[in-house]
């Protein structure tokens, strides 16, 4: 099978992963995956992902600190990231934002830690992956004065948000969400959003499309998720695949 998907965001290093991690991986080219964003979200699993684009040719790699991880971070912690982006296949900052859904972390935390990374990045002219659960108003709010380039990954905002995420340049990665009956939100932006503005994104082990909703996701899902957009955007499945790995391509600055 030809490898025609670019999966943008991904956890392998979840520990749902740990009894056939390599097995898993290494059947995925086989089925059609071809390209791998994992996003770490905490100083260990940044390092785990360096490691792992090392170890799998197709595997590429985020760096950074996710909202529930923010607090009592070690004073270099940013100096650490920083390093780790030395490294050729290191494509991204993220996964950063904010999550008040969880509110693990105090807000003002959150906030300063996003922030933090946001400069970083535009310091190494780095995209973002960002992640924004319940906290679309402060979200929007710090992505406007920073103006990063870079993706909404997993958006479960409206289309209203998504026309803000547009004007500011940024584009949005849709998942296994958008294939769920209740999913009118993801559905709406599926329709709307440019095709050039679109990625496709498993965040697995997480968020599985039907007709495996509820099991372990990995990258080949992704395909149900990408039919079910095709049908939406009335364009082909190839066309679509092709198009959101182009985009994937150009954002993340990848030669293939």
């Amino acid at each position: 099978m030809k490898e025609t998907i670019f999966d943008v965001h991904a956890h392998y290093d979840d520990p749902k992963f740990d009894e056939d991690r390599e097995e898993v991986l290494l059947s995925l080219k086989e089925k059609g995956v071809g390209y791998i964003i994992n996003a770490g979200t905490d100083i260990s699993t940044s390092q785990t992902t360096v490691e792992y684009c090392d170890r799998y040719d197709f595997m590429y790699g985020a760096v950074g600190i996710h909202p529930e991880n923010a607090d009592n971070l070690p004073n270099e912690y940013l100096s650490v990231i920083e390093e780790m982006t030395k490294h050729k296949k290191i494509v991204a900052i993220g996964e950063i934002g904010l999550d008040y859904y969880w509110d693990s972390v105090p807000r003002d935390v959150q906030k300063k830690v996003f922030q933090e990374q946001l400069i970083l990045a535009e310091k190494l002219q780095m995209p973002v992956v960002i992640h924004d659960r319940d906290a679309h108003g402060d979200t929007m709010e710090i992505l406007r004065q920073y103006r990063p380039k870079g993706i909404m990954h997993c958006f479960s905002g409206s289309v209203e948000l998504c026309k803000e995420i547009v004007k500011l340049g940024m584009s949005i990665s849709l998942g296994g969400v958008v294939t769920f009956k209740n999913a009118r939100h993801s559905v709406e932006v599926a329709k709307y959003i440019p095709l050039d503005r679109l990625m496709l994104e498993t965040d697995a082990p997480y968020l599985s499309p039907v007709p495996f909703r509820g099991k372990r996701c990995d990258s080949s899902l992704i395909r149900f998720t990408a039919e079910k957009i095709a049908e939406i955007k009335a364009v082909s499945l190839d066309d679509l695949l092709k198009i959101t790995r182009e985009n994937a391509f150009k954002m993340f600055g990848i030669t293939p």
